[in-house]
């Protein structure tokens, strides 16, 4: 990780950590930037697509975006409100330079973050983003674009319409007579989900779909999927599928109300794929924050897990490394190689529903089989973001950990981490006793607080 970009991108409360000038100074940079490609090569202005989710500080960060950009001779293409997946998707698709999400994906409407993916739709290189945070320590400025050089703004909402026929394109089996829940979080996929569900044939009902800037994840979504289990169990839907901010994520519902977190979710899809014959190498990849069940459960009917280290991109990089068709993580972000070169909430929820259309099964019996050990977790806000390297060496936070590792041995385990975007260490334990995985994650978190990093 940078100074300024994470994980997942420039993440931060809006106009405190990230602010509009460094968002006019990353246009900037990223117009020259490609622009000083194009002029080797044809002479053309470069082609950058922006999307945005629906937080009041989106159209301040656009609008920050397209100046720069412009000023330096790039070409600004505008989805608007939209997707992740969906920008990733387009700059792919129709070879734009590269592609800007605005977005803190399931933060609250505070925050926000500029994401930036490549002309491929993956998340942007290293090289690329150290280039991007050099500029914006640098005093010196960079040429202005002058007379028909300057750039322009074109409203490209067609490429986001586009996006939708793709994502329709991907039903295999029509949806009629399936009634189906959607809780898009008030956040950018309020404007396409229930299209594509719609279009499939499926009895749609949406929840927390009525954006206004500040309600974006706001007891809603797929980090506060009690409201969608109440709303399936009330209107009798036969499953439900719970996005977060920027749509990249899905968690689901079953029939009874019963939460399909992402290691059910990938244990649905393995299964299916690999009695289709889709599953290369008979491999799933997870990480290691995926419960140890999961483990178990494939290994009893062929399937071999790989664990990487915590994040979508780990997990991405290893899928292209070799070549295997389905990864993800426990919080939602699931990749289908075939058909995304990101995690994608909708594409999800559409192979999860073709899975219970070719089986002819709820979504709750797709899953019996899979064995899942208690697990417990808690994320401990610091008062700092600094701070996440002085908590993870500290000899008493240390300490507690390897106490618990000693107690855990041969029947569980213990991951202490931090988080890539917020900060926070989060803290998970897995043991057959689930009294035991509360008592360890609190050995961990209590040290961490008598140390007096954590904010609360």
């Amino acid at each position: 990780m940078g100074k300024y970009f994470g994980t997942d991108g420039f993440r931060g409360e809006a106009n405190v950590i990230l602010n509009a000038d460094h968002a006019y100074r990353i246009g900037r940079f990223l117009g020259w930037y490609y622009g000083e490609q194009h002029r080797r090569v044809n002479g053309e202005r470069p082609r950058i697509v922006i999307g945005k989710d629906t937080r009041r500080s989106s159209y301040m960060f656009e609008y920050a975006l397209v100046g720069g950009l412009t000023a330096s001779g790039a070409d600004a293409y505008l989805l608007h409100v939209t997707t992740t997946p969906s920008v990733a998707y387009v700059t792919r698709v129709d070879n734009f330079d590269c592609g800007i999400m605005i977005s803190a994906s399931h933060n609250p409407y505070t925050d926000n973050g500029i994401k930036l993916i490549n002309r491929h739709g993956e998340k942007m290189d290293d090289v690329t983003i150290a280039a991007v945070e050099e500029y914006l320590d640098c005093p010196a400025e960079l040429p202005f674009a002058t007379d028909g050089n300057i750039g322009v703004t074109v409203d490209y909402v067609a490429g986001r319409n586009r996006y939708i026929g793709y994502l329709i394109s991907l039903g295999l089996y029509s949806f009629r007579g399936i009634k189906v829940a959607l809780d898009l979080a008030n956040g950018a996929s309020w404007n396409v989900a229930k299209a594509v569900f719609d279009a499939l044939g499926a009895e749609t009902y949406v929840i927390n779909a009525s954006p206004n800037g500040t309600n974006i994840n706001l007891d809603a979504g797929s980090t506060h999927i009690e409201g969608l289990q109440r709303f399936v169990k009330q209107q009798g839907c036969d499953v439900g599928f719970a996005y977060d901010g920027d749509a990249d994520r899905c968690l689901a519902v079953d029939e009874n109300g019963d939460v399909v977190d992402g290691d059910r979710i990938l244990y649905i899809c393995g299964c299916y794929m690999k009695d289709q014959g889709e599953l290369p190498g008979d491999t799933v990849v997870a990480t290691v924050a995926s419960n140890i069940g999961l483990q178990k459960s494939f290994e009893k009917i062929g399937i071999q897990l790989v664990m990487t280290d915590v994040g979508d991109r780990n997990v991405y990089e290893y899928m292209t490394n070799h070549s295997c068709r389905i990864g993800g993580e426990q919080t939602g972000h699931i990749i289908f190689s075939k058909y995304e070169s990101t995690g994608d909430g909708i594409v999800t929820s559409l192979k999860l529903m073709e899975v219970m259309c070719a089986r002819h099964k709820h979504l709750g019996e797709l899953s019996r089989d899979l064995e899942v050990y208690p697990q417990a977790q808690e994320n401990v806000r610091l008062k700092s973001n600094d701070l996440k390297e002085k908590v993870l060496g500290d000899e008493k936070v240390l300490a507690a950990e390897e106490q618990v590792r000693r107690e855990i041995s041969g029947s569980g385990r213990l991951l202490v981490r931090r988080s890539g975007t917020e900060p926070v260490i989060r803290i998970m334990a897995e043991a057959k006793n689930p009294e035991l995985c509360s008592e360890y994650v609190r050995m961990v978190s209590d040290a961490i607080r008598q140390g007096g990093y954590a904010a609360d």
